[in-house]
């Protein structure tokens, strides 16, 4: 039998686990900074806002800047979807010195005199669109033997990850402000690294050369319109409560199709439980809305506006994979317990 001591310890060991700070849902654009790490940034978020949980979605590197999208509570479990999303880049590739890190901030390896004028560019970019063979950085994060590159690479373990297909549908030549340096615009998938972009091309132009400025200008569904600098939103926070700087939990779910749930549905959804699309002739759901949605992997069930879970049509049950646990009706509402 516990004592009254050891029943108020443990009362007092479950309650510090609790986590700190509000339910707040929904997205943040920042405008990240230079210098300061993505990590940082998240970390910085959570505290003006005072959120219990964040996380971001795409990496920047410190000497990069713009959007870096942040998740705030049950946003975090749509993370994917903004990973997975097309991105945008404008950087700057500076001619005639290769560098460990594909960046500015990296060891000089090599040299060219070599540098090229623009119509060689420009004609080369061709080769760099469409599906693309990359081989990613060395100081990158990509695990090679179950440990990161960057971390190999500072032990003294020079191996390149192996090369990976990716997409670039847009890449461009949109400045030239002197004859080392020019300045890009790219569009691209999942997986692009922007320093092997601005390494190959320097190869494939007979020089070398890497990234020196670096600003991402879209990651999914966010664009440098929604982005918010870290200052502005200390200022903000000030003045408004916290919510209003979010955006709906749903910002990073728009490709995929909403199925409207009743409350009972609704109910079934979020304690784990599949929805019956039918039982003999009586029909559930609307059936117009399950058409169009028998060859989609991933829905989103709403209850009004409020996201319920994303599912999938298995057959004739709806089933639930990822329980979105937003009890009010503003899905980017800051709730308190």
């Amino acid at each position: 039998m516990w004592t009254g001591t050891r029943t108020k310890r443990f009362l007092s060991q479950k309650m510090g686990r609790k986590r700190k700070g509000r339910p707040v849902h929904g997205w943040l654009a920042v405008d990240k900074d230079i210098g300061i790490t993505s990590a940082q940034a998240v970390g910085r978020v959570r505290r003006l806002l005072d959120a219990q949980k964040a996380g971001h979605a795409g990496t920047l590197d410190p000497l990069a800047t713009g959007v870096l999208p942040i998740a705030l509570g049950e946003a975090t479990k749509t993370v994917s979807y903004v990973m997975d999303g097309a991105k945008s880049y404008r950087f700057t590739a500076c001619f005639g010195e290769a560098r460990d890190t594909d960046d500015l901030e990296g060891r000089v390896l090599e040299t060219s005199a070599h540098r090229p004028d623009d119509a060689a560019i420009r004609d080369a970019l061709d080769g760099f669109t469409g599906t693309v063979s990359q081989v990613p950085p060395l100081y990158s994060a990509i695990k090679i033997d179950g440990q990161r590159s960057y971390k190999r690479a500072r032990g003294g373990e020079g191996e390149l990850p192996p090369a990976r297909d990716v997409e670039i549908s847009h890449f461009e030549l949109v400045d030239r402000f002197d004859g080392d340096h020019a300045v890009f615009e790219v569009d691209c998938g999942k997986g692009t690294y922007i320093r092997s972009l601005a390494r190959d091309l320097g190869k494939a132009l007979g020089t070398c050369a890497h990234v020196s400025a670096l600003r991402r200008t879209r990651c999914g569904p966010f664009s440098e319109k929604d982005a918010i600098s870290l200052d502005t939103l200390a200022e903000s926070v000030l003045c408004a409560p916290p919510q209003e700087s979010l955006l709906p939990v749903t910002t990073a779910l728009d490709d995929i199709p909403a199925l409207a749930m009743t409350e009972t549905q609704t109910g079934y959804l979020r304690h784990g439980r599949p929805v019956r699309v039918r039982s003999g002739s009586t029909i559930f759901v609307d059936a117009n809305q399950l058409d169009a949605l028998r060859d989609r992997e991933v829905l989103c069930a709403m209850s009004g506006e409020t996201p319920v879970a994303l599912a999938c049509l298995d057959g004739e049950e709806i089933r639930p994979l990822r329980v979105l646990n937003i009890e009010s009706a503003g899905e980017n509402s800051a709730e308190t317990e």
